[in-house]
């Protein structure tokens, strides 16, 4: 996988330390999706369909949840996860920052291409319907509700 076009940055700030937010971070992304039904598996050529590997405390290159696979991981700072199916190929890059003031800025940074005409309908569907945006900012949301009530 290549480099991909950039497609949008969202951040919050969460009330807890980079130590915290790293586990519930992974926590939040092992439940992304439940198995998925081996019709669309096969309709959408999805590259990861299963969950393999921890995801709790710590997980390693190449464990999976249904769409990704993690592809970079140095905990407590960094986990990017990619995939890719018929329509896309995708990055979801997570980067947790510890400000001055304290807490940490989880950010996450999305790049993705979109092929053909196919391709370009289901951008318009999920990024131009704003439907990754608000995808994102729950996942975001859901980390710091769990990382601020461990902490």
């Amino acid at each position: 996988m290549g480099r991909l076009p950039f497609i949008d940055d969202h951040a919050r700030h969460i009330d807890a330390s980079p130590e915290h937010v790293w586990p519930a971070l992974l926590a939040t992304v092992g439940k992304i999706s439940p198995k998925l039904p081996g019709w669309l598996v096969m309709a959408w050529d999805l590259r990861h369909a299963e969950r393999a590997g921890g995801w709790d405390a710590t997980i390693a290159v190449g464990d999976t949840v249904p769409g990704f696979a993690a592809a970079e991981v140095k905990p407590p700072r960094l986990l990017t996860l990619r995939g890719r199916h018929r329509f896309s190929e995708y990055e979801l890059r997570f980067e947790l920052e510890q400000p001055p003031t304290g807490g940490t800025r989880l950010r996450a940074k999305t790049s993705a291409a979109f092929p053909g005409l196919r391709g370009r309908v289901y951008r318009a569907l999920v990024i131009g319907s704003g439907g990754h945006r608000i995808a994102v900012r729950r996942l975001l949301a859901s980390v710091a509700h769990r990382a601020e009530r461990a902490d």
